[in-house]
């Protein structure tokens, strides 16, 4: 079978170029206020009158969702309809939608849900994509064949939908040694707006994707005159949520910065962290409290001669956790050695559940914050497979600690709140070990080298 394709409508910039369109949205005026509290003008003014001023760029690439299992189903003829065995993770989208195909009743849909070899978010399409496809040659073949449909790993990620590409711009005021203002600005495109998913989620279908701002918007330092900007980046590359979503960038920004803010005000991070979530409310009790506990397990301030800490703390799909990583240098290659973590998730109902999603999500985001990226070239995705998309190794992986809040709150997810909070943990060590600054990832393309 032979096929010609119409590019027009594709996407055909090269990277580059995207990068370069993402910064320029950055620096121009916000098309959103990204929190109820934005008062930009007031913001802007304080900041021309801060004694000093911290100013930076992050650049967070494309990324693929890249499972050990790529994509995949099996269509079933019943007797009236049809049988759909799937890793499935949004049952409600592919009945519809495979009915849809077939021209039969929803209810004459079967979803037998299996367990998957992965997924982080790549099951969870709103267009139902692969069972979709499934459902096309099912029908082809009348309706009355089995039909199984797998991916390849090239397929899966060359031609899939990707975390999408952001970048940060934020501005930092600081007098007498605290923060005064923080102006703070992302541009992204949109994951959910547009989609039917939208009306869930966005009072305003025209408005701000909270997903492209969630762990900025909605932070729970104390941070005075503390503005938010969002941009809407238009392209025609398929996103899609990617494990922890919107916070695999938004935490790695506010982490990043607030350690940028102590190392200019010459004060400990886990301190000043203290200091920010010392107010009454709920949230910031529960962060500080984890923090509190990371950082004591780890024995922060007190590492041995050669090894390095950093810190982060970040609330996300309600659960708290914090880390503390330990590093060490090795002919100038870093060492993550081990990882200190802190989870308050509610009643911890199942305790080894718990700790297993802990060391799997530090796993999975220590990859990605490492050596991962998509690129493309005019429009094309350059990686194809593991060998130029490298998961995480065994090699890579530290010895992690994780500890469990004694709680009576209600129960919260734990399958991804690890993840946002070891890339600035880690970026942060990395400083304390070599005085570098990583605002743009993955790491070794910052010149970073990992034993």
């Amino acid at each position: 079978m032979t096929a010609d394709w119409d590019f027009s409508e594709a996407e055909n910039k090269s990277t580059s170029a995207l990068i370069d369109y993402h910064h320029e949205l950055v620096s121009a005026d916000p098309q959103f206020p990204g929190n109820e509290s934005t008062d930009l003008p007031a913001t802007t003014a304080r900041l021309a009158a801060a004694e000093l001023l911290i100013e930076t760029e992050f650049y967070f690439p494309m990324l693929a969702h890249a499972p050990m299992e790529p994509l995949n189903c099996v269509f079933e003829p019943t007797e009236n309809g049809v049988r759909v065995h799937d890793g499935c993770q949004f049952p409600g989208a592919v009945k519809p939608t495979v009915a849809h195909v077939l021209g039969i009743d929803t209810e004459n849909v079967e979803i037998r849900t299996v367990y998957a070899g992965g997924s982080f978010g790549r099951r969870a399409s709103p267009v139902s994509d692969y069972t979709a496809e499934a459902a096309l040659v099912f029908a082809a073949f009348g309706g009355k064949t089995p039909v199984k449909v797998v991916w390849t790993r090239e397929d899966d990620i060359r031609g899939g939908f990707y975390r999408p590409m952001a970048v940060h711009k934020a501005k930092v005021g600081i007098g007498d040694g605290k923060i005064v203002a923080w102006d703070h600005r992302v541009a992204a495109k949109p994951i959910i707006k547009g989609t039917p998913m939208a009306a869930a989620i966005m009072p305003d279908p025209s408005g701000v994707d909270p997903l492209s701002v969630e762990g900025v918007a909605d932070s729970h330092y104390a941070i005075p005159a503390f503005s938010v900007g969002l941009t809407d980046a238009n392209s025609q590359i398929p996103v899609l949520w990617w494990r922890s979503v919107g916070h695999t960038h938004t935490a790695y920004a506010m982490e990043t910065l607030i350690d940028m803010v102590a190392n200019a005000t010459g004060q400990d991070p886990y301190n000043l962290r203290s200091d920010f979530l010392s107010g009454e409310g709920k949230d910031q009790k529960r962060l500080s409290e984890v923090l509190k506990l990371a950082a004591g397990k780890a024995g922060w301030g007190k590492a041995p001669t050669g090894t390095f800490q950093g810190m982060a703390v970040h609330k996300s799909f309600s659960t708290y956790v914090a880390q503390v990583v330990d590093i060490s240098l090795h002919g100038g290659a870093v060492k993550v050695d081990k990882v200190t973590c802190a989870v308050d998730c509610g009643v911890a109902v199942n305790p080894d559940v718990i700790r297993a999603q802990m060391e799997g999500g530090i796993g999975y985001g220590l990859g990605a914050v490492m050596r991962n990226e998509i690129t493309l070239t005019d429009g094309e995705v350059d990686q194809f497979n593991f060998s130029d998309y490298e998961p995480t190794r065994i090699s890579d992986m530290p010895v992690v600690e994780v500890h469990i809040v004694d709680s009576s709150e209600v129960l919260t997810g734990v399958g991804e709140p690890a993840v946002p909070v070891i890339g600035p943990a880690l970026a942060n060590a990395i400083f304390a070990a070599t005085g570098t600054r990583i605002t743009r990832l993955p790491m070794i393309k910052n010149g970073v080298e990992f034993a």
